[in-house]
């Protein structure tokens, strides 16, 4: 008893982890008690209904003291990883494309749409949602594609600030992603390592826009994506210093939380084997590094990790717990049931779900 708990008052460390099922494992409650654990990610398939899933985040907060974070990829679309029980969210293209008709309804349904998607997931003891996407939709990209509110980076800028808004009054912080844009490449970087030859000064008029726009106005995290921009640096921008501390902390001023990109992507193989793809983000200024799908290499990076000192993690990571509310009398009351209806009345087109899955990674 007294090892319980010596155990459970830990602060947050760096790697967030994956949970296999429905319920915590004895082997997962030893793994998500390592001190180098500060978050899990759910998925899909930790999902079978509301009272399931309060269960099991329950069981993820009575762990530890403060809590491990609780993310989920929940943006929209064909990103949404809860569905039943759940109002079924549109990708962000389908405002995007209301608000060349139609400005000022866009940004109330941006709004509406962040905090629905916020109030759900916080009722259910979820902490953040990893969204929005920043990027630009150039065409190009299909494992983006309608998950991009737009091609001009002043409308993404402007249409996920209000969706920021909304995320806020659903006690939810915000993580933009996949800095410094991922839209202009055609490879996926689940599956491959994309390059965008462009020049910083390129990116800097188009899709960086969105990311300052967004750290101006309080964005809680991001997520760099897995993308190669050699004109910048040698090393994709997850793993590379330039980007996350000259550009983003130094240019852009953001003093949130860098969550990396998943390491079982195939876009982190070439930083090497696990471990080596887990020091060298926290060495280029990632906070905090996702590991969702291998236990053994989630055991492996516990055991071998290098850890750097992360005087700011304890406070970037408080910030981004969910915020405490009586959220089951929220969903219960008039504004939430007026939002939702606007929700659910959004024009959908057929194809406003299509495109490649994007499963067990971000």
């Amino acid at each position: 008893m007294q090892q319980t708990q010596q155990s459970a008052a830990l602060p947050r460390g760096p790697v967030m982890a994956g949970v296999a099922g429905l319920r915590l494992t004895d082997e997962e409650k030893r793994r998500l008690s390592h001190p180098l654990v500060g978050g899990v990610i759910l998925f899909r398939r930790n999902f079978q209904d509301i009272e399931q899933l309060k269960a099991l985040t329950a069981e993820i907060r009575a762990l530890r003291s403060p809590h491990l974070l609780i993310a989920v990829d929940h943006e929209g679309g064909r990103v949404q990883r809860f569905l039943d029980g759940f109002t079924r969210l549109p990708p962000m293209q389908v405002l995007g494309r209301m608000w060349e008709q139609d400005r000022p309804a866009a940004l109330a349904q941006a709004e509406n749409v962040g905090y629905v998607l916020a109030a759900e997931l916080s009722a259910c003891g979820v902490d953040l949602s990893f969204t929005p996407v920043l990027d630009l939709d150039w065409g190009r990209c299909a494992v983006i594609g309608n998950r991009s509110f737009h091609r001009d980076p002043a409308i993404v800028a402007e249409l996920a600030e209000a969706l920021q808004r909304g995320l806020a009054r659903g006690g939810m912080s915000t993580c933009g992603k996949h800095f410094p844009g991922h839209g202009f490449v055609e490879g996926d970087s689940h599956h491959v390592m994309p390059e965008d030859g462009r020049s910083l000064a390129e990116l800097e008029a188009d899709d960086l826009v969105p990311f300052g726009r967004l750290a101006a106005a309080g964005m809680g995290s991001v997520m760099p994506a897995h993308v190669l921009y050699p004109a910048v640096d040698a090393q994709p921008a997850g793993f590379s210093r330039v980007w996350l501390q000259d550009v983003l902390r130094g240019r852009l001023g953001f003093d949130g939380v860098i969550f990396s990109d998943a390491l079982d992507m195939e876009g982190a193989a070439g930083a090497g084997g696990f471990v080596q793809r887990a020091d060298a983000a926290l060495a280029a200024g990632c906070d905090m590094v996702l590991v969702c799908n291998d236990p053994r290499q989630t055991d492996l990076i516990l055991a071998n990790l290098r850890a750097p000192a992360q005087p700011d993690l304890a406070r970037r990571l408080e910030r981004m717990a969910g915020k405490a509310a009586d959220w089951a009398g929220e969903l219960a009351g008039p504004a939430f049931a007026a939002a939702r209806a606007q929700v659910e009345r959004l024009n959908m087109p057929a194809d406003a779900m299509r495109g490649p899955d994007v499963g067990e990674a971000n």
